[in-house]
């Protein structure tokens, strides 16, 4: 090739690089990819091209094209500190645990002081449970570049699960001076700490109302159930619910949540995962680290875990995600995004010990060190027969609370992504019927296999309640149990300012506060046999 033509072709790939880049950025990713198609035509091994194909599946949501993309990019170019961190994020997020570890490391033996990188990197280990080395980049990266509204909304929120709310507060207040309507920012400030005046709110509500919200559904929800929750905190309950109601409402106009897939997915369980079924099911494995404790959400599940887990025998795992990843990945069901009767259907008849090799696998890097340890993800009530095959010495800690109080503390409560059932009062209802129908048929098909603690009796009277629970863990007692307030450890959900203060009884009977604006969950669950108290 002459030197005019390798002059030419060295223009034509920038000059379809920065076209391509550009359209990325605009969200043209249709642009975007073809773009990338001429390009590695041109030159099949080009690296910024792969990486520009890896950001455009990240942008469609194409986790496959993405992590194939960055896969090649590290192939090519075993220095390329940005596909790493894309990758290692991408591994933890598909359950991919080891692999996810080694990206990091090789994060660290290349080293970087980029802000946007390291900011990467603590979501990472967040997701790993490593709070503390996720402080420490979250906090390079706000360092590197303290203007940057992301670096600093990343620092702020680990400050509040690791219990630090005054600097959380501080970080959440300067972001919102800068740039005054931030949704989730507010949002997060309000989660943050308890409200003792209208001042917020008043702000909230006029940036809620201004042209650039009134119109957006997801800055609505922020909006509102900041508002609600800041309402509540001073015991204004007609305010407040009227506030959860419409940020309920902004987010179900977009919730993409499929009532007839739950039934089908209720159904299924109920009408496959029999006593039969388990006693014919191969054996897995006699491994008894694991404790579960599942239920609904916003039920309890973090007071009981920050119990168990105050026990020096026992690590908390935070909400694993790795035993429904295990059975997608082990079923073929590698892309589904949740529950199904079809993952179900497939993962019907996995191999036991293959799952609970596959789960303890790909959960070592968060268990911890001690002898057990504790995976807290509500939504296992429905993995509670696969648990019993694959690990069967397993202890596993069913909540319990009164169906009203249950169903409106989710229904007030602003989930990323999550229980998408919850933001209409019938379908929280409905949903919560369900749920408790397959609670009863497990009871009955599987007498003894797990253990029922109720949320208000353990409020109420914490010891009996503590003790009886570390009774059927099978440690011995330590009164570090009672005093569960007092760890230091990271907390991820929305509980995580709650579980600092000592058991106390403020949440039982909160739902009557909103009893006649409650009535259409009321006349559901009655309606189908739920006595209300």
């Amino acid at each position: 090739m002459t030197d005019q033509a390798s002059y030419d072709n060295r223009k034509q790939l920038e000059n379809l690089l920065k076209k391509g880049s550009f359209a990325y950025s605009q969200g043209n990713f249709d642009l975007a990819g073809q773009c990338c198609q001429e390009l590695l035509q041109l030159e099949p091994e080009l690296v910024p091209a792969h990486f520009l194909v890896g950001l455009i599946g990240l942008g469609t949501k194409n986790k496959q094209i993405a992590c194939g993309a960055f896969q090649i990019v590290v192939k090519l170019d075993k220095d390329h500190v940005a596909a790493w961190a894309q990758l290692a994020n991408l591994y933890m997020v598909r359950g991919m645990v080891n692999l996810a570890d080694n990206a990091l490391q090789q994060i660290r033996r290349i080293r970087t002081d980029d802000p946007k990188i390291l900011s990467l990197m603590g979501t990472t280990l967040s997701l790993m449970g490593e709070h503390s080395l996720a402080k420490a980049a979250f906090g390079r990266a706000y360092t590197l570049k303290p203007e940057n509204l992301e670096y600093t909304h990343n620092l702020a929120n680990n400050l509040v699960h690791i219990g630090d709310t005054e600097t959380s507060g501080n970080l959440f207040s300067a972001i919102i001076k800068k740039h005054p309507d931030s949704p989730q920012t507010h949002w997060s400030l309000s989660q943050s700490r308890k409200a003792d005046n209208n001042s917020h709110i008043e702000e909230m509500k006029k940036l809620c109302s201004n042209s650039n919200n009134n119109k957006n559904p997801l800055s609505q929800s922020f909006y509102y159930y900041a508002i609600g929750k800041e309402f509540e905190d001073q015991q204004n309950w007609d305010e407040a619910f009227e506030a959860f109601s419409k940020g309920a409402a902004a987010v179900r106009l977009k919730a993409d949540y499929d009532e007839a897939a739950e039934i089908k997915t209720f159904d299924y369980l109920t009408e496959h995962f029999t006593e039969e079924w388990l006693a014919a099911s191969g054996p897995g494995i006699a491994d008894a680290s694991p404790i579960f404790v599942l239920g609904q959400p916003r039920t309890g599940t973090t007071l009981i875990e920050r119990i168990i887990t105050s026990h020096s025998d026992v690590h908390s795992a935070g909400e694993l995600q790795q035993f429904r990843l295990a059975l997608g990945r082990l079923s073929k069901n590698i892309n589904s995004r949740g529950f199904s009767a079809e993952l179900f259907a497939s993962a019907k008849q996995i191999d036991g010990r293959l799952l609970a090799t596959k789960y303890m696998e790909t959960a070592g890097r968060m268990r911890g060190n001690t002898a057990k340890f504790v995976d807290k993800l509500p939504s296992n009530y429905l993995n509670i027969p696969l648990i019993l095959k694959a690990l069967p010495n397993a202890k596993i800690v069913h909540l319990i609370r009164d169906p009203m109080d249950a169903c409106f503390s989710s229904y007030k409560q602003l989930f990323a992504d999550a229980y998408l059932h919850s933001y209409d009062q019938q379908e929280m209802a409905r949903h919560h019927i369900r749920y408790l129908k397959l609670m009863q048929v497990w009871r009955e098909r599987f007498p003894g296999r797990f253990f029922d603690i109720s949320y208000e009796e353990t409020a109420r009277n914490l010891e009996p309640n503590a003790r009886a629970l570390i009774d059927y863990l099978e440690l011995p007692w330590q009164n570090e149990c009672l005093n569960f307030h007092q760890q230091e450890t990271a907390v991820t959900t929305a509980s995580s300012v709650q579980v600092r203060e000592p058991a106390h009884t403020r949440s039982i009977g909160r739902w009557k506060k909103y009893e006649q604006q409650l009535q259409p969950m009321v006349k559901t669950l009655l309606e189908h046999g739920v006595s209300i108290d």
